[in-house]
């Protein structure tokens, strides 16, 4: 999942993208109301964190354009903000949740894959595909009910395929997903992780193929035996 975080303070910023990289998101860290519309034009994200008192304007005109031009990508709002007013403000003009600052990343994390599991949104609870199981919500994965270790890394390019089983995904889209703008992404990279994610069935004996379809993605696709 990928994720637009809206963040002046630059240390802040990278505390919580670390976070939210090692829970498996990719995120993409705006400092700016210009910066954060300048991304929006070409990403589409699958949330949105926002602060509201940015360097050029404040957040509130950033959550009014997004619900103008009918944008469903869910906004948090995270600030030191507390005011009833301000909560209230936000909420109307189409903010989904209201975070208050200091707080802690673990609630920052719930919140976010809470706003993810909402009805329309882009994650369910628990996925199945053969005798394989994904909770989103504890992030776990496991076969015929055993849990398995998996990076999170892989986990998210699992998550990815389960929820097109039996599809190709386009390695693009694996890419978009799965990676920042800032991060410096081999050629092979999308390989090293399904490799090693296709090592890992293998070794929980997992009743599916992780297929590659050549110069286009890849599939998660059932064994017979698993139909």
């Amino acid at each position: 999942m990928r994720i637009l975080l809206i963040e002046d303070n630059e240390r802040l910023s990278e505390l919580v993208a670390q976070a939210l990289t090692v829970d498996g998101f990719a995120v993409d860290s705006a400092f700016s109301l210009s910066e954060a519309r300048d991304f929006l034009k070409v990403v589409s994200y699958d949330l949105i964190l926002l602060d509201l008192s940015l360097p050029d304007g404040d957040g509130f005109s950033l959550i009014k354009d997004i619900s103008d031009k009918k944008i469903q990508t869910p906004i948090l709002v995270v600030t030191a903000r507390a005011g009833l007013d301000d909560r209230i403000t936000g909420l109307n003009l189409g903010a989904d949740d209201y975070l208050v600052k200091p707080f802690a990343t673990e609630e920052l994390i719930a919140r976010c894959r809470a706003l993810l599991r909402r009805p329309g949104s882009v994650l369910g609870t628990v996925l199945f595909a053969g005798n394989l199981s994904f909770n989103s919500s504890s992030r776990e994965v496991a076969v015929d009910g055993r849990k398995c270790n998996v990076s999170p890394r892989e986990m998210a390019l699992l998550e990815h395929l389960m929820r097109h089983i039996g599809q190709v995904v386009s390695r693009e889209h694996l890419e978009n997903s799965l990676y920042a703008m800032d991060k410096d992404v081999t050629s092979n990279a999308i390989e090293a992780s399904v490799s090693r994610l296709r090592r890992a069935l293998k070794k929980e004996g997992a009743n599916l193929v992780l297929h590659t379809s050549h110069g286009i993605g890849y599939a998660l696709i059932p064994t017979k035996d698993a139909m």
